[in-house]
């Protein structure tokens, strides 16, 4: 086959079979194609997309370019969670803590920040010496000991994903349905649970940004695991506004440990605890998914999450004395308050321009090779529907990069719209897709 004749057929709107997808695919996993041939055709799938049967293909080589976990020795319900991805959205590390606590294996196998979304694995790296790359052997004792693990991809699992992960980052590709149906499900699938609970965001801040277009993602992410005989939930939640008040992968770190020990932070918790509450429910732990929410608020009354959050962070290396002691982390070198210039009410907090923002600050990365600054990132005083007054914090940036503050200070007061009149902030979690 012609890597060349492949990339044109899917550029002028071709079928490609199972046999050329999984050709071409592994030629790039083997180094036998390089990045520019890739990316030429990433680009022409993401003008083009993907047939149901393409997806699946693409999804099957993905799970079979390495190893698929074997589980079967933990002998509780396995079950995960994903977010397709969203600005300050940070629930992984509320709901896993939660879920593992109640007798539920969370199999945890997190990406990095795509764009201008964040990623887990970027924040788990802000917590000093956090080993997010653990063997084969330490993930299963991970799960047999604390229920949970909260890791990268393995070098045997999904190999070809990671490899197209980071290339569609730099490639201005990730918006695709089948790419990022693909990409979530391979390695959800080759990382041995039962079920999955999916957050697929929509809104200015999701790469999906219409409701149409979130619904047909959510029921192609289903499609594939089920094809897979897994258990899924899916649900829709909102992405216009930052999740939570903190963007940047140490605070929001800070910000979950905080909600750990009983913080409320409303729009962050309401859909912390139904993702975790449909987890439950998933496992047969309950019969509702409000009596999972019930089950996991008493989880978090009682401290049970905190402590096994501190638990797993231990167990995978990390030094939990900042995670018991929020002040010992060191502090960013620069900083800078946006003020109102008017009083009213905040109608709208732009998330995309919060996360270009907190890429540009050094929260996330222009080029795969980015160094990631874990303190950048941006602290809201305010969330949509607060009264503000004249002169009064709105947000704080901070970054390392003196050169970026000013500038994206200016572009996170830009990002904030306000009204005269009150408004109610919308429901967070828009709809379960049946």
């Amino acid at each position: 086959m012609n890597p060349v004749e492949l990339i044109r057929k899917k550029r002028d709107g071709g079928e490609l079979s199972k046999s050329e997808i999984d050709f071409f695919f592994r030629a790039y996993l083997g180094g036998k194609l390089p990045d520019y041939q890739m990316s030429a055709m990433l680009m022409a799938i993401y003008f083009r997309s993907l047939s149901d049967v393409e997806t699946a293909a693409l999804c099957r080589t993905m799970v079979e370019s390495g190893n698929v976990m074997d589980l079967s020795t933990i002998d509780v319900p396995k079950i995960d969670k994903h977010s397709t991805g969203g600005v300050g959205d940070k629930t992984s590390l509320i709901i896993a803590p939660i879920v593992s606590s109640l007798g539920v294996a969370v199999p945890m196998i997190s990406g990095r920040g795509l764009g201008h979304t964040g990623g887990t694995l970027d924040k788990l790296n802000s917590i000093p010496n956090f080993n997010v790359n653990l063997s084969d052997a330490k993930y299963v004792s991970m799960l047999k000991k604390h229920h949970c693990a909260l890791i990268g991809q393995t070098k045997s699992l999904a190999p070809l994903d990671k490899l197209l992960y980071a290339l569609r980052d730099v490639t201005a590709t990730i918006e695709s349905i089948p790419l990022i149906a693909s990409s979530i499900m391979s390695k959800k699938i080759a990382s041995g649970l039962d079920g999955l609970v999916l957050d697929v965001k929509t809104g200015v801040g999701a790469f999906m940004q219409s409701l149409e277009q979130s619904r047909k993602l959510a029921k192609t992410l289903v499609e594939i695991g089920e094809s897979y005989g897994k258990r899924v939930k899916a649900f829709i939640t909102d992405m216009n506004e930052p999740l939570g008040f903190a963007v940047g992968n140490w605070l929001e770190v800070k910000e979950c440990v905080e909600c750990l020990q009983g913080k409320d932070v409303p729009d962050l918790m309401r859909v912390s605890l139904t993702l975790s509450g449909a987890m439950l429910l998933l496992a047969d732990k309950c019969k509702t998914i409000d009596e999972g929410i019930e089950m996991s608020k008493e989880c978090l009354r009682t401290g049970a999450a905190f402590e096994k959050f501190l638990a797993i962070a231990a167990a995978q290396g990390a030094d939990t004395a900042p995670l018991r002691d929020l002040s010992r982390y060191p502090e960013p070198k620069h900083h800078e308050t946006i003020v109102a210039d008017s009083s009213g009410y905040i109608s709208h907090i732009n998330a995309l321009e919060v996360g270009l923002a907190a890429v540009s600050l050094g929260a996330g990365r222009h080029k795969k090779e980015d160094v990631i600054d874990p303190k950048a990132g941006i602290l809201f005083a305010k969330k949509v529907g607060d009264r503000v007054d004249k002169g009064e914090v709105i947000a704080t940036v901070f970054t390392d990069k003196e050169q970026a503050i000013h500038s994206s200070a200016e572009r996170i007061r830009l990002a904030v719209s306000l009204s005269s009149a009150p408004l109610d902030p919308m429901d967070k979690v828009l709809e379960e897709v049946k």
